[in-house]
């Protein structure tokens, strides 16, 4: 179950991205992909469209529909968001870092880890073991 909490401040952010309820289109249709005959006999997947951008979410993340409601919101308001912040959204700034991450290290940095890695190395060959005839 989502908690009363979760659900006030989805309808925060809503609100702070100008979305309103009766702005949203939800269907209940049944769901697909793995889960078996329980998601191909209920109808708990949910489809949002928002009229006014034209967005449109599936969501079938749980089996509960009243959660896919909660996360079809989360993600409608997700993307409304990449739409309008653009760059400064958080998972535009999530794809970002990653992407930082990946890439590849300059030649200053690279002969900079290499020449700590051999001191390191230089460093743990004096750790040899101790022998009697010493």
């Amino acid at each position: 179950m989502i908690k009363p909490e979760k659900w006030e401040k989805l309808r925060a952010w809503m609100e702070k991205l100008g979305i309103q309820e009766h702005e949203l289109e939800e269907h209940f249709i049944r769901g697909s992909g793995k889960g078996g005959q329980k998601i191909n006999k209920t109808s708990s997947c949910v489809q949002l469209c928002h009229t006014r951008s034209g967005t449109e979410v599936r969501c079938q993340k749980t089996r509960s529909q009243a959660e896919n409601r909660y996360w079809a919101r989360h993600e409608l308001c997700e993307q409304i968001e990449a739409q309008v912040l653009g760059d400064q959204s958080k998972k535009q700034q999530a794809i970002e870092k990653i992407r930082r991450q990946k890439r590849r290290r300059s030649r200053r940095a690279k002969a900079r880890m290499v020449d700590e890695k051999t001191k390191h190395g230089a460093q743990k060959k004096l750790r040899g073991r101790v022998r009697p005839d010493h």
